[in-house]
């Protein structure tokens, strides 16, 4: 078979594909702020959702970022994020992972400062995006009541777009948001020995 036979063949499926893509794409033409939810053991859920954060930025669009475990970390994110300005607001109110400080009733208060904290910036009309980091966690360990959650996330404005990032996701949290997406792992340096390393996880 000819080079040119296999161009025409490719180029006849190409013309159907786009086609078929053309009327899909034709059929979509709402638009509204989304519940979006990153979960799963894989790595990857915060840093998608600092790659979203960013191109909102690129938007010059504003951006609230709440971090409800890394509070106490220094992280690359955050110092960059920083120099966005009033551009991106960044609150810290984790305490740690719950196994550090074993203290149920001050993880409940350092969540609920957080979740205070988001609340305030999904009022905020300025703000397009808002970012719950690790949340997911905060509701698998009970420190935050999930009904409170979702129906904060049910009456948000109809604009705001909201990611919700952290393994173990709830049921109740997965059924209300509009986009999941499951990071699934596959392979991981921590289990060859090699620590968090800068720029990578943190």
């Amino acid at each position: 078979m000819s080079g040119s036979d296999d161009a025409e063949r490719h180029k006849s499926k190409m013309e159907k594909k786009k086609a078929a893509r053309d009327k899909i794409m034709a059929a979509k033409t709402d638009t509204r702020g989304l519940v979006i939810v990153h979960t799963g053991k894989g790595k990857g859920k915060s840093t998608a959702a600092w790659g979203m954060a960013l191109r909102m930025l690129g938007y010059g669009k504003r951006v609230g970022i709440v971090q409800f475990v890394k509070g106490k970390w220094d992280t690359g994110e955050r110092t960059v994020f920083e120099k966005f300005g009033d551009q991106c607001e960044i609150e810290a109110h984790g305490e740690g992972f719950s196994w550090e400080s074993q203290d149920l009733e001050r993880d409940k208060a350092a969540a609920m400062r957080a979740w205070d904290a988001a609340c305030k910036m999904m009022a905020d009309e300025t703000i397009s995006l808002v970012i719950m980091d690790e949340i997911n966690i905060a509701l698998r360990y009970g420190q935050l009541d999930a009904d409170m959650v979702v129906a904060a996330l049910k009456a948000k404005r109809e604009d705001l777009h909201v990611v919700l990032t952290g393994r173990n996701a709830l049921e109740e949290v997965i059924e209300v948001a509009d986009l999941v997406t499951e990071m699934t792992l596959v392979k991981h340096p921590f289990r060859s020995g090699i620590k968090a390393q800068q720029g990578i996880e943190f």
